[in-house]
């Protein structure tokens, strides 16, 4: 399975905001507050769908980390255990992959980061899609831009080429709002690909994601 399809790294910054910002419908300047609001933060999730085409994903522990936060970009590394190294008592993570929310002229981008350990670009990187619409404080949907469309279309990865990406989000503080992240498909209503995080409970920053 090619992990890189459904995700995809980062340094601490300020989240400050500037006049030069072009403003957002209402909608989509609440959630981009909310989104910065976790500034720094890092959050314990998991898989919360049930697709028989992830699971190999069951039972995995994740981390999202929003470690680079800037007035147009908000970097969200997304860590996920591999494995249980027994013999020394640590878990193994692919820290490969991060979700980078940024503002544009027009609406909101979602692009995924997806670089191997060495720091390199993944051959499938920088795919995702740009709103359509507001959406909502909470939630907005990214659907697949023409980059990657004809960028799965050279990788021979034509299943994604209708993906629709999703982020939900809820100010820090909120009690027991989660943090979401998940993946459809219009022309296959039976793809879910979705994970949460407890958004209320902060826990240790992880170590930088690959190439970060």
């Amino acid at each position: 399975m090619r992990q890189s399809l459904l995700l995809a790294p980062l340094a601490l910054a300020g989240c400050a905001s500037t006049p030069d910002v072009a403003q957002l419908p209402p909608s989509q300047e609440a959630f981009w507050d909310a989104l910065q609001s976790h500034c720094g933060k890092a959050y314990q999730g998991s898989l919360a769908s049930s697709d028989a085409r992830d699971a190999d994903w069951q039972g995995r522990a994740m981390i999202a980390h929003w470690a680079e936060c800037s007035e147009t970009r908000v970097a969200i590394a997304f860590h996920v255990e591999t494995e249980m190294e027994y013999a020394v008592g640590e878990a193994v993570w692919d820290r490969s992959r991060t979700w980078l929310v940024t503002r544009t002229a027009e609406g909101l981008r979602l692009k995924h980061d997806h670089r191997h350990e060495d720091g390199e670009e993944d051959a499938v990187t920088q795919y995702g899609g740009d709103t359509l619409s507001a959406g909502t404080a909470r939630v907005q949907d990214f659907p697949v831009d023409a980059f990657s469309i004809a960028m799965f279309e050279r990788e021979g990865l034509d299943a994604s080429l209708t993906n629709v990406w999703r982020v939900e989000v809820d100010p820090a503080g909120s009690s027991g709002a989660p943090f979401a992240y998940q993946l459809t498909r219009r022309n296959d209503p039976t793809r879910l690909f979705r994970v949460e995080f407890d958004a209320s409970e902060p826990v240790p920053a992880p170590p930088p994601a690959w190439g970060w």
